[in-house]
This record gives structure tokens, C-alpha cells and sequence, in this order.
């Protein structure tokens, strides 16, 4: 983690103009979100008329938990709060010493979202140094623009602190309605960001990783509509107005001051009144017990399943007798299928005339503009064939925000020979309809609803997924379609003969026996000791005897992981000879490169030791954003003494994947509940990349509680 930027004071959200909004118009404001707040009483669950696909308010989405509800006066020492993990890397309004911390999930795209920032506006106006207002991500999948602008705002704070990311924040309220990428480009330069960087940073997806989990962090609490306020801890729901935001505010600080008389320092006053709070959301009121225990684990899709999936006429690039077909099922008008197409055209480029794309139309029902694109690029392909028909949709792809049907006519009056008029009549008539429709009807039964999904000779690949997990995968099968060359199989058969007696629907795998089984204690108690056995053999830091044992469970692809490794660095240097440090693998499904780095980081531990691995280890991290195979390979090699063919080899076998497995098995054997990085303390959990005082805290009650028995646990 980078030293502790200086937070700057941030006052009202300026207009465009830069002055700071009128009194008229922020009564208005206010109105309105009165208005707004008394109607969300009335409503649960119901969509609203605001754009056709909005969720009304983040409340009513749940059920609340026993205290969540009504909030009685008093000074909130009763209610109920959510453990809620804070960094100094989260962009902030107010001073870090604040009596109340609103850490609040946002969606750039949600109307309600912007109709709450007078109200939060005026709550840093009126409070000022008593609270702090603390910004994460929480992009809704139906908002098509709300992630590209996250990603921009991220990379405002990256640049210029609190300052750029709250200045980049206000510009993308104020252009709501309009979030194009020109957009954003324009809005990033009024800010003053180096645009190299910036557009780097956009293209590359530079900050997608911590705006997911960021998402995924709300998710797990229950913040899982826009807005979602969450006040020292305490949950309040949609675009409120300013009098109930104020009455919680008003008891926080009451309570902080008493939390601050019984001795707390006001460094850790947060981490204090949040300590014994939720850790995930609350169930619903009346459950049992063994309702409220874990929900039972779902089937998951077989990756190794092989499914029947047509070519039939469908525009094809690449030679019919291709070894690897990949059959696209995509959205004209989905960011993430516009996102992958740069990671297609590399594959086309690699494989040449070993891989072929087909594309299948998938026009998801709340884009709009979806179908209609797909009948015109069906249109195009009926009269000039394959070539004019990639061309259209690679414009499509270009011009994704303007989509409208004259932007559909004009874009094909660009295609050299196309006959306007039927053209024209085809898009009137929905000619091509009925084809898309049975091209949408396969995808449902194969499972590939959403976009985009691929099908690789027959094998599921879902989503944007980087350029890695496709190589991967199209290696693999290639190889196979190779082997059936060399026994016979002409290569114009090969994918034929692949999906024969492929499945026609999903295929899932059973859910693991006993996954539902509820933990022996509430993971969120912090008092709880987990037994986790330290392994033989593991990589360590420290001494042996040491009375302190953390065993650190991370990820080399969790941007969190890497932001606390100079944290970890401070208390080892802090407790020297007192602390012995233990690291196991915890690589998260969703980090395609997490389990590679992994298994590579365990070969070089196998071949030359724990000094090696931390040196490899911090590679790792240095080189987070590109962990390719490329990446381990060269960082494997500055390793003094490591045999690379064994190094291979180990990599393309996934030689160690029984000992990761085996790390992730214990947390869940202990009846923990965690996430990347997570700490056990002689035992005690701490979670997420947390600050120096909360590590010294937990290690100096580690001391004074005497040396934990082998295996970390009292």
C-alpha cells in the first residue's frame, strides 16, 4: 500500500460552473428527495417508471434483520450495524478523525443515486469535520454506461487523490443522461487527468478489479440496489431525504462521543463501533435457525461439458475447415461483449486459419436498441455475405452509444453495394426476426442467457473474460481436434465430429455434499478462535517460536491483497521476533490469473526454497496487473537457480493445485467465511487490507493472551 495519501477537505459539490449551488435551487433538491424519500415507504420491490429498467430504491430489496427497521431515538448504541472493512485507498469527503462514517454504494448511471448528492451535499455542508463520507462502487449490470464511468472516476483518484476522483465524480452526475466513452474522455479532461494514462487505464480495464469488489463487498451486506448508505455501520436505504439522514447522524454522533469518553482513540473509533456488527445480510425476520444458516450450495455448469451448437448459416470468419470453431452468442448494444472484441480479433490473429468465429445473435431484452442492430446486421449479411457483414459489426461495435435506427441506416449506406431500400423494408418488416429469435431460443437452452458466451468446439466460456482463459481453452481443444486429424478425421469433419453427441441443455455438476452445513459459531463473533493447522512446508517469515502466528490467506490478483503487503511489512518490522508470518493460497474463482500465480509461486517454493518464493511473491505483486503465463515465466527466470523446463512443466500440469485446494479446504474445515486478504491472529480473523493500528491492536491482545498452541489457535 502507498503511504497514506493527504486527504483533502472537499466541500459542496460544485456546479459545472464551478460555484456552489444556489440556495433556490438546492431547495428544490431537497423537495424533490423529500418527495422521493416519503414515496419509498410505499414502495417494495416495484419497478419504477424513471427509465423502463430501473430497481425503485435500494430498500425493499430485503427483508431486515431485528433492529434494522424503525431506528429508535436514542444514541444508537442498540442498533444494529454492519462490520464494514474501510481502506485509505477509498475516496473520502471529510477528515479520517470524523465522529460518523457513511460509507455509501453508488451507481453513476442510477437516477436516484444522483437525486440523493444535494442531500449528501448539504450533509458535508451542515456536519463538516463530524462526518466523513466514504465512496464505492456498486454499477447495476442493466446500466451499459455505469462501469466505464466508475472506471474513470477510479482513475481520477488515481491521479489526483480525493480531489481529481470528487471533482471527475460530480462531472459524471451532472452528465448522467449522456455517459458515452466521448463523453467521459471530454469530462476527464476538463478534470486535467494525463489523458495517455487515462485512456490506458479505460482500454486496459486498469480498475475493473477493485470495482468489482467493491460491488462484491456490498453484495455480501446486502447493498446490492443503488443507493445504500451504511452510517457507523448502520444500514439506510435509498435516496432518503435530509431530516432522516440527519436523525441518524445526530444519534451517531451521540454514541461516538460515548464510545470516545469510555477510553477508545478516535483513530480507531470506527473499527470500534462496527467491530461486533453483520457480516453479511440480514435474513429475513421469523426464519429458524437452520434457515438462517448458509444457503444450500447451487449445481454449477460442468466446464468440461462438450455441447451441440449449430453452425448452420450463421456469418462466419475464418475457413469453414477450421480445427476451433467458437460459436459467439452476443448483444450489439452490451458493454461487455464490446469489451471482448479486441480479445477476438487477437485470437484470430494468433490461431489464423486454425480458428474460425461464428456469431449468433443474443439482443438481451432491456437494451433496446439490441434488436434492431441485429436485424440490420442480418440485413447486411443476406446481401453481401460474410465480409460486408463483419464490417457492419465492427461499426456497431465502434458507434455502441448511437444505436438509434438512423444511425443503423447510416452505418450501412457506409457498406460498399448495400440496396438501401430493402434494407430499409427489412428493418420495417422485421424480416429477420424469426431467425434471431431461434438463434436466442439455442441460447436458452444451452444455458447462455446472458452475454456474451462463447462455445469453443462445443466447450462454455461465459462472459469477458481475459485474453488468457481464451488461449487456455482454445489450446486445449485444439490439441484434441489435432489428435482427431492425425486418427482420420478430415479437418472440414473435425468440428462435426466434436459435437456429435454433444449436450443439448445445461450440464451441471452436483453441489458439494455437506456445503450447506451451517459454521459451529456466527463467523461474525470477533472473540471466535478458528483452528487452522499451519502445514508442513509452507512459506514463512519469522521465527518458528514466535508467540504471534498469522497465517495470511490472499491472492496474487486481489488488488486488496496488494495494497496491504506494506502494512504487513510494518508490523513484521514492528514485532520483530514476535510475530512469525504464514502465507496460503486463496486464489478467488473470479481472478483468472490467481490460481496460475499461485501454482507458480508453489513450484519455485518446491525447487528452491522460501527465500525464493517471497522474492517471487513480491514479483508477483509488483506485476499484478499482468499475470499472464508470459509474466510468470519471465518473473520465474530472475530467480537465481530455478529449472525452467521443471518450471513448466509444473505450470502446464498444475502440479500443485492439490496443496492450493488444500489452503482453501482449511478455512472452510475451520467454519470461516472469508474473503482476500484475510488474517488469522493466533487464530482471531481480521479481514480485508486494514490499518496498521488494527493489526497492532490485534497482535499486542495476541501477546497479552500468552503463545498459541501449533496450528495458530489458543
Amino acid at each position: 500500500m502507498a503511504e497514506k495519501k493527504k486527504r483533502e477537505e472537499v466541500q459542496l459539490a460544485p456546479s459545472s460552473s464551478g460555484s456552489v449551488m444556489s440556495m433556490p435551487s438546492a431547495i428544490v433538491a431537497i423537495l424533490v428527495a423529500f418527495a422521493l424519500g416519503a414515496l419509498v415507504g410505499n414502495v417494495v420491490g416495484r419497478n419504477s417508471t424513471a427509465d423502463g429498467e430501473e430497481i425503485a430504491m435500494a430498500e425493499g430489496d430485503r427483508a431486515h434483520g431485528e433492529g434494522a427497521g424503525a431506528a429508535p431515538a436514542g444514541d444508537g448504541s442498540d442498533q444494529t450495524r454492519y462490520r464494514i472493512d474501510i481502506n485509505d485507498q477509498m475516496p473520502q469527503r471529510g477528515p479520517d478523525n470524523a465522529l460518523v462514517t457513511i460509507v455509501m454504494w453508488s451507481d453513476y448511471q442510477c437516477p436516484f443515486c444522483s437525486r440523493v448528492e444535494p442531500t449528501l451535499a448539504r450533509i458535508t455542508e451542515q456536519f463538516r469535520d463530524q462526518v466523513r463520507i466514504i465512496w464505492r462502487d456498486q454499477p447495476l449490470p442493466f446500466h451499459q454506461n455505469a462501469m466505464p464511468a466508475a472506471e474513470a472516476a477510479h482513475e481520477a483518484y488515481a491521479q489526483g487523490g480525493d480531489q481529481k476522483f470528487w471533482q471527475m465524480h460530480d462531472l459524471l452526475f451532472e452528465n448522467q443522461q449522456n455517459l458515452s466513452r466521448e463523453t467521459i474522455d471530454r469530462l476527464a479532461q476538463q478534470v486535467g487527468l494525463d489523458m495517455t494514462r487515462y485512456r490506458a487505464a479505460m482500454d486496459n480495464h486498469t480498475h475493473q478489479a477493485a470495482i468489482r469488489a467493491d460491488s462484491e463487498a456490498g453484495n455480501r451486506i446486502g447493498a446490492n440496489g443503488t443507493p445504500a448508505f451504511f452510517i457507523n455501520g448502520r444500514e439506510l436505504m435509498g435516496a432518503q431525504p435530509f431530516e432522516e439522514f440527519q436523525r441518524v447522524i445526530n444519534e451517531e454522533i451521540a454514541h461516538a462521543n460515548e464510545v470516545l469518553r469510555n477510553g477508545t482513540p478516535r483513530a480507531q473509533l470506527f473499527q470500534t463501533i462496527v467491530r461486533n456488527g453483520r457480516t453479511a445480510a440480514a435474513p429475513p425476520e421469523g426464519q429458524g435457525a437452520a434457515q438462517k444458516a448458509a444457503p444450500p450450495a447451487r449445481p454449477q455448469p460442468d466446464p468440461r461439458a462438450v455441447y451441440r451448437v449449430p453452425v448452420g448459416d450463421s456469418p462466419q470468419q475464418g475457413p469453414a475447415d477450421a480445427l476451433v470453431t467458437v460459436v459467439i452468442f452476443s448483444d450489439y448494444q452490451c458493454p461487455f461483449c464490446s469489451r471482448v472484441e479486441p480479445t477476438l480479433a487477437s485470437l484470430r490473429e494468433s490461431y489464423g486459419n486454425d480458428l474460425r468465429l461464428v456469431w449468433k445473435n443474443n439482443p438481451l431484452p432491456f437494451h433496446s436498441n439490441a434488436m434492431p442492430a441485429a436485424e440490420a446486421s442480418a440485413e447486411v449479411y443476406a446481401q453481401r455475405g460474410a465480409a460486408a457483414f463483419w464490417q457492419y459489426h465492427d461499426i456497431l461495435f465502434q458507434n455502441q452509444q448511437a444505436l438509434a435506427r438512423e444511425d443503423l441506416e447510416r452505418y450501412a449506406g457506409q457498406i460498399q453495394g448495400i440496396d438501401m431500400a430493402r434494407f430499409r423494408a427489412a428493418l420495417d418488416n422485421h424480416t429477420h426476426q424469426a431467425a434471431i429469435e431461434a438463434d436466442q431460443t439455442l441460447a436458452r437452452q444451452l444455458g447462455a442467457s446472458g452475454t456474451p458466451s462463447f462455445f469453443i468446439n462445443g466447450r462454455n466460456l461465459r462472459g469477458a473474460q481475459p485474453v488468457e482463459a481464451f488461449r487456455t481453452l482454445v489450446d486445449e481443444v485444439l490439441g484434441q481436434a489435432r489428435q482427431r486429424v492425425s486418427s482420420g478425421t478430415p479437418r472440414a469433419r473435425v468440428y462435426e465430429a466434436t459435437i456429435a453427441d454433444g449436450a443439448t441443455q445445461p450440464v451441471m455438476l452436483p453441489a458439494p455434499a455437506g456445503a450447506a452445513a451451517p459454521p459451529a459459531q456466527p463467523a461474525e463473533d470477533p472473540n471466535r478462535v478458528y483452528n487452522i493447522p499451519v502445514p508442513a512446508g509452507a512459506p514463512v517469515q519469522g521465527p518458528a517460536n514466535a508467540p504471534v502466528t498469522i497465517q495470511i490467506f490472499s491472492d496474487f490478483q486481489c488488488p486488496f491483497c496488494s495494497r496491504v503487503n506494506p502494512t504487513i511489512d510494518q508490523f513484521m518490522e514492528r514485532y520483530q521476533g514476535r510475530v512469525r508470518l504464514v502465507w496460503r493460497d486463496f486464489p478467488l474463482p473470479f481472478h483468472p490469473n490467481a490460481m496460475p500465480a499461485a501454482n507458480a509461486a508453489r513450484e519455485i517454493l518446491q525447487q528452491r526454497g522460501p527465500q525464493a518464493f517471497w522474492q517471487y511473491h513480491h514479483a508477483l505483486f509488483e506485476n499484478q496487473r499482468d499475470l499472464t503465463r508470459e509474466t510468470l515465466v519471465r518473473l520465474a527466470q530472475e530467480i537465481p537457480g530455478v529449472n525452467m523446463q521443471q518450471f513448466n512443466a509444473a505450470l502446464d500440469s498444475n502440479e500443485h493445485q492439490a496443496e492450493i485446494q488444500a489452503d482453501m479446504d482449511a478455512v472452510r474445515t475451520a467454519g470461516a467465511q472469508i474473503g482476500t486478504p484475510s488474517f488469522f491472529i493466533n487464530g482471531r480473523l481480521l479481514q480485508g487490507a486494514q490499518p496498521i493500528d488494527a493489526f497492532t491492536a490485534a497482535i499486542d491482545r495476541a501477546l497479552a493472551d500468552g503463545p498459541a498452541r501449533p496450528g495458530g489457535a489458543h
